[in-house]
């Protein structure tokens, strides 16, 4: 028996101001690639089950383009006969009781059995069972669907359990509602023949569990995400069980640091090689106040123009007697910077035209990442 095992695909994410040739957000419609490049692999391999731990789209009210897309892709499966379990996830799960879940949209495909209603359910086929628990706004609650998970357990078919939360507080998201299962219930995973697990963005297997598995997201949902365990699982589930993971194509997310005691050397030593359409981060180092005035993100940008995106973060000397805390952003620091110059700067026509140009930089700046100053 093969399933194909995929999660966290959050359609409908989108992030910084960069639309492609369609007037799309390309980060949503990198989210929607990833999608459709596991929908292939799905048709490729033709599995018995497929099943998805949660956060099917990022937000709880999704967009009409979001759904529409999900849809189109889904109904792929539906052609070839695929049956398509999935549960909800935090991100796709009302937060009150008044709104309805985003995944009754699904009962309109035949092959899809969703599971929303926050508590557990159990979906029979004839040689398998999916035990399934999405997710529960109420943690109290979880006890006793537990109860009743467990003692819905056949010995006589393949068991799958299908959770998203965290197992552990290695694998927290720190996002609102999240989950974390208990500890003292880790023996439920001992009964089953696989536990698929949703809400870690990372694949894995969990602790000591050789069955336990985070499948991981289909995209990185964050800049601080430097993976590229991206993809979906295979199960095998026979006499043995095999667990392989199989990564999708990603747009790169690439990081430098330059260290601005030594600029010039370091910026024409870098290799750019891998730059072009890519999510770039950038750290200067060992700024000072001239110096970053000096070195302007438009001087950044332009050396990494190839990418899809930059982002600079700027890392502060810390000078003797001043109280500077962890990495101190330019854009809140215009009186820091021009007092600084003003005790630092002997020279006074050099103090003047920095003086001049901090106050013509912060005039200019957006509380923002992207400013292009």
């Amino acid at each position: 028996m093969k399933i194909i095992h995929f999660s966290d695909t959050h359609l409908g994410f989108s992030d910084l101001d960069v639309t492609n040739d369609k007037g799309v957000n390309q980060r949503e419609a990198d989210f929607y690639e990833a999608f459709k490049d596991v929908i292939e692999a799905i048709i490729l391999e033709m599995p018995d089950y497929v099943i998805h731990t949660g956060d099917l789209f990022h937000r709880a009210s999704p967009s009409n383009r979001a759904i529409t897309f999900a849809l189109t892709q889904l109904k792929r499966l539906e052609k070839l006969n695929i049956p398509l379990i999935i549960i909800a996830g935090n991100h796709s799960t009302p937060r009150t009781n008044t709104s309805s879940p985003i995944l009754e949209a699904l009962s309109t495909l035949d092959n899809v059995r969703a599971s929303f209603e926050q508590r557990y359910e159990m979906i029979t086929f004839k040689d398998i069972v999916f035990h399934a628990m999405p997710h529960i706004n109420d943690e109290r609650i979880v006890p006793d669907e537990l109860d009743r998970m467990e003692a819905n357990i056949d010995p006589k078919k393949k068991n799958i359990m299908m959770m998203h939360c965290s197992v552990g507080a290695h694998y927290l998201m720190h996002e609102f509602g999240e989950w974390v299962y208990p500890k003292e219930r880790e023996d439920i995973f001992e009964k089953m023949d696989y536990v698929a697990l949703g809400h870690w963005h990372g694949f894995g297997s969990v602790g000591k569990h050789p069955n336990v598995y985070y499948a991981g997201s289909t995209e990185r949902t964050s800049s601080a995400d430097k993976r590229d365990d991206k993809g979906y699982v295979i199960l095998e589930l026979g006499d043995a069980v095999t667990i392989t993971h199989h990564g999708i194509p990603l747009r790169k997310s690439l990081s430098f640091s330059i260290d601005t005691d030594k600029y010039e050397e370091e910026a024409a030593s870098l290799e750019l090689s891998e730059v072009k359409d890519a999510l770039v981060e950038v750290k200067l180092y060992n700024l000072t106040a001239s110096s970053s005035i000096d070195i302007t993100n438009k001087e950044i940008k332009e050396i990494f123009k190839d990418a899809l995106h930059v982002k600079i973060k700027r890392e502060f000397k810390v000078v003797e007697g001043e109280q500077i805390e962890g990495n101190i952003e330019s854009i809140s620091l215009e009186a820091y910077f021009i007092s600084h110059i003003q005790e630092s700067i002997v020279d006074e026509e050099e103090q003047e035209r920095l003086t001049h140009k901090a106050k013509e930089l912060f005039a200019l700046y957006e509380e923002t990442d992207d400013d292009t100053h």
